[in-house]
């Protein structure tokens, strides 16, 4: 599955924001590369408060990415080159501007209007302060208060993300009624499935009890052995069978993809049960340290906790919404996960950050299961990492008071051509973030056909991947040491080395690809993943 943020893929307006058309003309390269599907993030009408994570309007296109004919010709040009389309469903809030959400500030306290939304009296004198003590994803408080229709001061609405992200009410049939029609909507339109956005948030504790833990509001993993008021809710399970029932009676495949943040691993494997979802998101593997122990550990607790459920796990290592791996694992060891890198923040090692993450991305290209790329990795795209913060368009940075930079980094538009305008993202220079100088080395037209290029690496591993099966096989450890991981998967042994000295093959393996030059003794290098046929 690759992952295409539309906003940074390819413009054909030449405004400097990408455009469905532009994600059409560039469908061949996905077919070069070697994919099977697409995953869209948001192209619905919306303020763009959260790049279009606030949605005004679930059955239409932003003019800002075209029309509703661009997604159908997308949808129809896609299935033509043998791609399945995905697109984002984002069913925990809504945009401020939704209709909805309009008609709940003008009716009064108690109304059906508002009851679509979470809704609350204030606490302490007069209701002055916030029902409860949740904060938002994005920086300071969950709730904000809006005045009545009389002017005067009346109840808090609740938004986990941004203040224009005004939390869906999932327990009035009036909502789950509504977002089975947007199902139906697209589903008729011929997507093949959706991605769910918080898809761990959407019930929460009747109660909305105060959490008086330290917040890591999207771990869902709780505190102390506290599962969050906001996350993980077991009243999510239900709507995730209706929804299921619902795709299942279409023709054809269709699935939902679960983002969950969720932990532990076999929390989350009650999201793909056999009559819920199809697959989630394994943020843990994301995650994990750069070390031999630890990807053995997630690695197998992941397989572990989905061959439970029947489900296919899945492998990812970076998306719209995480520092670009190419640069996190250039980071220095115990560093913690960083929201964002600014110039004036400690830098990745950009040449170590490379090595690894091609070493990774054979790692996870060779496991079982479902792999998902994020646009510009298969370029070797690092994290933007010096941008001007006035140019920072992340909520998350302004609600912050600026102490975290925020995702802009991982959202910058990627290179085609080395010597274009806005290096070849649309027909001029502009760009709706700004392009750093160093895109040009990592450009399409520099790497395609150059033995070694980072591209040519996903070609090659996405071709044999396909070949071998190695979807659909079966792990088994071949060595587990504290520098060292290797296992076969078919026919196929993958060796990646953590430690400092090479390490050797087995005798009469054929090494098929590598990550990296192996030493000139055959040995693999640190930080290199081979692939041998075994």
């Amino acid at each position: 599955m690759y992952q295409i943020y539309p906003r940074s893929f390819s413009d054909i307006d030449g405004d400097g924001i990408g455009d469905l058309p532009g994600i059409t003309a560039r469908l061949g390269h996905l077919v070069e590369l070697g994919v099977d599907a697409v995953w869209l993030s948001p192209f619905y009408p919306s303020p763009q408060a959260d790049a279009g994570y606030d949605v005004a309007d679930y059955r239409d296109v932003d003019p800002i990415f075209g029309r509703l004919a661009d997604a159908d010709e997308l949808i129809a040009q896609a299935h033509a080159r043998g791609l399945r389309v995905i697109v984002d469903l984002v069913p925990n809030h809504t945009s401020s501007a939704h209709p909805w959400f309009v008609e709940a500030l003008a009716a009064p306290a108690g109304s059906p209007a508002r009851a679509r939304y979470v809704f609350r009296d204030g606490r302490g004198t007069d209701g002055a302060e916030p029902p409860n003590t949740w904060r938002s994803v994005f920086g300071g408080p969950a709730w904000t208060r809006v005045p009545d229709p009389d002017g005067r001061p009346g109840q808090w609405y609740l938004h986990l993300f941004d203040v224009g992200q005004p939390d869906l009410n999932w327990d009035l049939p009036e909502v789950r009624a509504e977002f089975e029609d947007v199902l139906r909507f697209w589903l008729d339109r011929g997507v093949d499935g959706f991605r769910v956005d918080v898809a761990h948030g959407l019930v929460k504790q009747a109660d909305l009890a105060d959490w008086h833990y330290p917040e890591e509001p999207l771990s869902g993993g709780g505190s102390e052995g506290v599962r969050p008021p906001m996350w993980d809710q077991d009243g999510v399970h239900e709507i995730y069978r209706d929804w299921r029932r619902l795709l299942d009676s279409y023709p054809g495949e269709r699935i939902l993809v679960a983002e969950a943040w969720v932990q532990p691993a076999e929390r989350l494997a009650a999201y793909v049960r056999p009559d819920e979802m199809h697959q989630a998101f394994n943020f843990e593997y994301l995650l994990a340290a750069w070390t031999a122990p630890a990807q053995y550990a997630v690695i197998t607790r992941s397989l572990a906790a989905t061959d439970a459920v029947g489900a296919p796990t899945t492998w990812v290592l970076s998306n719209h919404d995480v520092v670009r791996h190419a640069s996190r694992l250039g980071l220095p060891p115990g560093t913690p996960k960083p929201n964002g890198i600014g110039a004036g923040d400690p830098q990745p090692d950009a040449a170590v950050g490379l090595r690894r993450a091609r070493a990774a991305t054979l790692l996870m290209l060779a496991l079982p299961g479902s792999a998902y790329l994020y646009q510009g990795e298969e370029l070797g795209l690092p994290e933007h990492t010096t941008m001007d913060d006035d140019a920072r368009q992340d909520p998350t940075w302004k609600r912050s008071g600026g102490a975290e930079r925020g995702r802009d980094g991982c959202r910058v538009p990627i290179p085609w051509e080395a010597d274009a305008p806005s290096y070849g993202f649309g027909p001029t220079d502009a760009s709706w973030l700004p392009q750093p100088a160093l895109w040009a080395e990592y450009a399409l037209d520099r790497q395609r056909e150059v033995a070694g290029a980072t591209y040519e690496m996903y070609r090659a591993a996405l071709m044999l991947r396909r070949e071998h099966g190695l979807g659909r096989g079966t792990l088994s450890w071949v060595d587990t040491a504290d520098d060292v991981l290797a296992f076969r998967n078919g026919d196929l042994l993958v060796v990646t080395n953590f430690g400092a000295d090479p390490v050797g093959l087995p005798a009469g393996t054929q090494p098929l690809l590598s990550s990296g030059p192996l030493d000139s003794d055959g040995g693999v290098p640190t930080d290199v993943t081979v692939w041998a046929r075994a």
